[in-house]
């Protein structure tokens, strides 16, 4: 009934820092939204269509939608499909440049030949921020390379390789919007009503019960719920291609499993004491 408060938060943060530093795998079930999100991206073929990630996250919710862009470039870039990559808010783009970027380095670091190599406008493009979101969500209807005029490196858009036969969503095979706000729902009331692409959802845990209806009436196809989504996706991929790399998600779990077992006891070791302390009293 006495512990000094700062012995607790010592406790918590030592739960959590000491998987970060010693990672160790924890079995992880995946939810039947997020093996549809797979299978759904699986079954997109890569010679007609692209994988598009629509990201809306800053720095906030960096920690739950960063490795869900990781896993999904992995997975595009193993199943052979291109990947097309947009930011819908300014502050997201250079964390959204860096998980791209910093996947492509690891697909090349292991690559032997130009074929299995990850090439910037064959196998990926970043198309870049463009304000407000409505315009590009409405706008890449019609033209892709016409709303994204220049990429986010200044490359013409129009002149980039995998841009010479993706011209609208006709050529998007299912956008997945990463989130920590309503993005999904944007698309499925933009872009899907108009024009019928698939919708993807990879969103922060806070917001998963917001469109869980929406994936029981199918309009998203599938969904990475939190960190434990993220998870389960890192999970499937390795396991379809292993593609290796560090799985921050799958780590995050592990502290946060760790945290939440460190309320537990301190939460039953309350209660102890306070039972305990009752009766003797009387």
């Amino acid at each position: 009934m006495r512990i000094d408060r700062r012995i607790i938060f010592l406790a918590m943060g030592l739960g959590i820092l000491i998987p970060l530093l010693f990672p160790m795998d924890l079995p992880i079930g995946a939810q039947r939204v997020t093996k549809r999100l797979f299978e759904t991206i699986e079954e997109i073929d890569g010679e007609k269509q692209c994988l598009m990630i629509s990201s809306d996250f800053t720095p906030q919710t960096e920690p739950e939608n960063y490795p869900m862009v990781v896993a999904l470039c992995r997975h595009g870039f193993a199943a052979g499909i291109p990947v097309l990559v947009n930011a819908l808010y300014v502050e997201g783009a250079p964390i959204l440049a860096d998980a791209v970027e910093k996947t492509v380095e690891e697909f090349n670091a292991r690559a032997t030949s130009n074929a299995d190599s990850i090439i910037y406008g064959r196998d990926l493009v970043y198309l870049g921020w463009q304000p407000p979101p409505i315009v590009p969500i409405l706008g890449m209807g019609e033209s892709i390379s016409g709303i994204y005029i220049d990429d986010y490196y200044g490359n013409r858009t129009d002149s980039l390789e995998v841009m010479q036969r993706i011209d609208n969503y006709d050529g998007v095979g299912m956008v997945v919007a990463i989130t920590g706000f309503q993005a999904p729902l944007w698309y499925v009331q933009l872009a899907q009503t108009k024009y019928g692409v698939k919708v993807g959802a990879g969103c922060t845990a806070v917001c998963a019960p917001d469109f869980y209806p929406y994936c029981g009436t199918g309009q998203i196809s599938g969904m990475m719920a939190g960190m434990k989504g993220a998870a389960e996706y890192e999970e499937m991929v390795e396991a379809r291609y292993g593609t290796g790399g560090r799985r921050k998600a799958a780590e995050g779990m592990v502290a946060q499993s760790a945290a939440h077992l460190v309320i537990m006891a301190f939460v039953i070791l309350g209660n102890i004491a306070y039972f305990s302390a009752r009766k003797k009293k009387s």
